[in-house]
């Protein structure tokens, strides 16, 4: 679940095709995010999944998997 709705905002945000994106997907280089792209997902995580980010582990999630596994984790707290 958490996985098709990451990238329904990676999508929305990103611009990119549903099917370019894989958990092994990097946001930089596979989906061509920036900064801004990022700051964006980020907002759009928190407030769809109900979770607060803390910004020094965000820095470090550089792929869709990662990604996910961050958000399942988030969530049981």
């Amino acid at each position: 679940m958490e996985f098709e709705v990451l990238r329904d905002i990676l999508v929305k945000i990103l611009g990119v095709a549903p099917d370019e994106i894989t958990m092994d997907s990097t946001f930089a280089e596979d989906l061509g995010a920036d900064s801004l792209d990022m700051y964006q997902v980020v907002l759009q995580m928190e407030e769809t999944f109900e979770i607060e980010l803390e910004p020094k582990k965000v820095e470090k999630i550089k792929n869709v998997s990662e990604a996910v596994s961050y958000i399942k984790h988030a969530k049981k707290k």
